[in-house]
């Protein structure tokens, strides 16, 4: 299982007890922030793309949509979301609980400036089912990302 994966990843930082696993689903922004009891901005959500044969990975704020503009001049490319099925082989995690920890060799992970903007964030953990609270200097240093983007609108 996904969660499990994450689970072993934090357990290298001693975080794992941090994840914290749900009685509803948390599959969306909207039920996630009212599983949390948090506003569905603070949650970091995580978008799936491919990008010349591989996955990219973007976590925004729950606010924030993509811009096609920016995402084009950022990846040469249009936005292309992954489907269901890419996402489980490309990034190993299911739709509903993508996140950008442990994920598969070769995916990608990009943090949107939309999430500048809060002290914490709430990002899955793998499950549609999971969440935990991280600083942003923390999901700097668990998402093991390439870089901060503004790829996104809205917010």
């Amino acid at each position: 299982m996904s969660i499990e994966r994450v689970k072993a990843y934090f357990h290298q930082y001693g975080i794992e007890e941090r994840i914290k696993e749900l009685d509803t689903s948390s599959a969306t922004v909207e039920l996630a922030a009212a599983a949390l009891c948090c506003e569905p901005k603070r949650i970091a959500k995580t978008l799936s793309f491919m990008v010349d044969g591989h996955a990219v990975l973007v976590v925004a704020a729950g606010d924030a949509k993509v811009d096609n503009h920016k995402y084009k001049e950022q990846f040469g490319t249009k936005a292309k979301m992954l489907s269901p099925e890419e996402t489980v082989t490309l990034v190993g995690h299911a739709v509903g609980g993508v996140c950008p920890f442990a994920v598969n060799e070769g995916a990608e992970v990009y943090l949107d400036l939309s999430l500048k903007r809060f002290e914490t964030v709430f990002p899955a953990c793998g499950s549609s089912n999971s969440a935990i609270e991280l600083t942003i200097p923390e999901l700097e240093q668990y998402a093991k990302f390439i870089e901060w983007i503004d790829v996104c609108k809205g917010y």
